[in-house]
C-alpha cells in the first residue's frame, strides 16, 4: 500500500530561487525571532520595528502568536504536543517568508529551548537571529495586559509560563532587549544596527 508521500512531487527546483525574489525587492530575507515573556513587549517591539522597516521602504512580515492562533493553528489547543505544533507550523510558515526574501517578525513566548531550536532549525541557522525580550516576570505580572497573570494566580489558567510553567532563557541570543529600562526607540534601533541597517536619530518611533 503505497503512502501519502508516495504522491507528492516537489517542484522546488523549477520554482524561481530566493535570489531572485531578493533581488526584485531589494533587500534579504531574515528572521527575527522574539521570545520572552507573556507582557514582556514582544509584539510592541515588532508593530514598532515594522513600521520603521516599512518607512525606509523594506517589506517585513509580522507573525504574532495571538493572530496565528486565530487562523492557522485555530485548531491547536496548548497541550505539550499542541504548543509543538504550533512552533512547527509557524517557523514552516517563517522560512516561506524569510526564503521570498522578506524581513520577518515572530513574537511567540516559545518558553524553551527545544521549541527555539525546532524553530530555528527549520529556518536556518543562517536567516535566525533570536531575540530575547528578557523583561522581568514581576513587570509584565504589573502589566498584565491581557489579564492571562491575574488568571493564572486564581488557577483559572494552568501551565502559564512564569507562573506555573517555566521559562527557559536563551543561552546565546543575537539580542537582548529589556523593555523596563529600554526605551522602544532605542530598541528599534538596536534591531536595526542588527540588521545592518543604519539608524535614523532624526525619527522616533511611535507607539504602537
Amino acid at each position: 500500500m503505497s503512502t501519502p508521500s508516495t504522491h507528492i512531487y516537489p517542484v522546488f527546483d523549477r520554482m524561481l530561487q530566493r535570489s531572485d525574489k531578493e533581488q526584485l525587492l531589494g533587500q534579504h530575507g531574515v528572521m527575527l525571532w522574539f521570545t520572552g515573556l507573556s507582557g514582556s513587549g514582544k509584539t510592541t517591539i515588532c508593530l514598532a520595528l515594522e513600521r520603521e522597516l516599512h518607512r525606509r521602504g523594506l517589506l517585513c512580515r509580522v507573525l504574532d502568536g495571538d493572530n496565528i492562533r486565530t487562523g492557522i493553528n485555530s485548531n491547536l489547543g496548548f497541550s505539550e504536543a499542541d504548543r509543538r505544533e504550533n512552533i512547527r507550523r509557524i517557523a514552516e510558515v517563517g522560512r516561506l517568508f524569510v526564503d521570498t526574501g522578506i524581513i520577518t517578525l515572530a513574537a511567540f513566548i516559545s518558553p524553551t529551548e527545544e521549541l527555539r531550536t525546532l524553530a530555528r532549525d527549520i529556518i536556518g541557522p543562517a536567516d535566525f537571529k533570536e531575540i530575547y525580550v528578557s523583561t522581568p516576570l514581576a513587570v509584565c505580572e504589573e502589566r498584565d495586559v491581557k489579564g492571562l497573570y491575574a488568571k493564572a494566580r486564581r488557577g483559572e489558567v494552568t501551565h502559564f509560563t512564569g507562573i506555573s510553567a517555566p521559562f527557559e532563557a536563551p543561552a546565546d541570543p543575537a539580542l537582548t532587549i529589556d523593555t523596563s529600562v529600554c526605551p522602544l526607540a532605542e530598541s528599534v534601533d538596536r534591531l536595526l544596527r542588527l540588521l545592518g541597517i543604519d539608524t535614523d536619530t532624526s525619527h522616533t518611533p511611535t507607539q504602537p
